[in-house]
């Protein structure tokens, strides 16, 4: 009887928090669209992931005044209050809801007035405190195991992920590989039908369209040997961008000096925004000026190489200085550009493979490393880019190379 309460518990639980998560995405997703509609003078889509119209006084003042208001929003919020990541809800610490859905909105108006940061991390931990909400409400009548307590809050969590990219098995995997880790059916249907639901209720905003445009989805044999190149820059740069992203987090500001590092910060940020636009946000703008790289020549490459290096520098820097926000994106961003970069001399031996292809590998190679989660890496540039099944297996060699490497980096240090 107690299987069959606790199962019943779980349909509730699943079909009700995949709604109201979802629900909570598309929200997010909507400030982020009027955010950057008011101080940008756009509506972001895969053909125009920043905007490149408006003058560069346009984006700075955007980002400065963005970098100014977060900080003051932050500072405030943290004089009493520090923000309680996923991993420490899953076991037991407190997300208060209230608190914890101000510092969501703050990241998602950060990242849409144009600061450089991941948007990924908000509507997972808006799905997060939404579920230990719910547990902690209903548990008296429904009887949640603690597993199944955990679960939920992992599974809503992905959801909350699923729900903005419109990436379902990336939500459910992100579920099961980086938050609860274990895997069983049980873990597999409420993982993947919530994902499922929020997909469906984002969709309503998001619609189904690909979130990076890439051209060629089919991949050849010959992009196997350039993801295993790859998959070893990617596992040795990913995991460098990892441990410096984890000690921006050691060192980041959280009390007064919020207040003067964090608007520096956004000045240096628009500035360079003001002639190089593609570093704005999340990352999308410079992930998809690496895809539609069509031809090569030294000014492309300078291009694109400041671009990556100001990308990660900025991101860091804006970690160290007080802003939250997630890196899934921005490590996309920079394993695209690494994907151009080192496809250059193999397309000399293998002109069949195209810089859009590397591009894609780079960013899921990359990504793995930063994120430590090769299968959650694999299904996101999969579902995200719209590619077919003749990425599956490039993308798999790659991301269990990058892996190997980042795992035997970090043992020998």
């Amino acid at each position: 009887m107690n299987d069959k309460s606790n199962n019943f518990a779980m349909t509730v639980a699943t079909l009700v928090l995949g709604t109201v998560v979802g629900c909570s995405s598309l929200l997010l997703s909507l400030l982020l669209d009027y955010t950057e509609e008011f101080f940008l003078d756009f509506k972001e889509t895969n053909l125009v992931p920043v905007n490149v119209f408006v003058s560069g006084h346009h984006r700075l003042i955007s980002v400065l005044i963005g970098g100014v208001i977060a900080a003051v929003i932050w500072y405030l919020l943290q004089r009493k209050y520090h923000p309680v990541s996923i991993g420490k809800a899953i076991t037991g610490k407190t997300m208060p809801l209230g608190k914890t859905l101000i510092h969501v909105c703050t990241q998602i108006f950060f990242v849409g007035t144009g600061n450089s940061i991941g948007r990924e991390l908000a509507p997972r931990e808006a799905g997060a405190a939404i579920a230990q909400k719910w547990t902690r409400l209903a548990n008296g009548r429904l009887r949640l195991s603690n597993d199944d307590q955990k679960l939920l809050i992992a599974a809503a969590a992905g959801a909350g992920f699923a729900g903005v990219y419109i990436a379902p098995l990336t939500g459910a995997v992100f579920c099961i590989e980086l938050l609860y880790k274990k895997v069983n059916a049980r873990v597999v249907a409420v993982s993947l039908t919530m994902s499922v639901i929020a997909t469906l209720i984002g969709s309503i905003v998001k619609g189904y369209a690909p979130y990076y445009l890439v051209g060629s989805r089919n991949f050849g044999l010959g992009t196997v040997p350039l993801a295993v190149i790859l998959g070893i820059v990617g596992g040795l740069l990913g995991t460098a961008f990892k441990q410096g992203v984890k000690l921006a987090k050691e060192k980041r500001a959280t009390k007064k000096n919020i207040l003067v590092q964090l608007p520096i910060l956004s000045l240096i940020t628009g500035s360079v925004a003001s002639f190089y636009p593609q570093i704005m946000g999340n990352g999308r703008g410079l992930a998809q000026l690496a895809i539609n790289t069509g031809t090569v020549n030294q000014r492309v490459l300078l291009l694109l190489l400041f671009g990556l290096l100001a990308k990660v520098a900025i991101t860091i820097g804006t970690i160290k200085c007080g802003g939250y926000g997630g890196i899934l994106t921005p490590s996309i961003a920079a394993g695209a550009v690494l994907g151009v970069f080192v496809s250059v001399g193999y397309m000399m031996v293998i002109p069949a493979v195209t810089l859009a292809q590397a591009a894609v590998l780079g960013a899921a190679l990359f990504l793995a490393a930063s994120q430590q989660a090769p299968l959650m890496a694999m299904f996101m540039l999969f579902e995200v880019c719209h590619l077919n099944y003749t990425a599956l297996l490039p993308l798999a060699v790659g991301v269990a190379v990058s892996i190997t490497i980042s795992k035997l980096l970090q043992k020998a240090n």
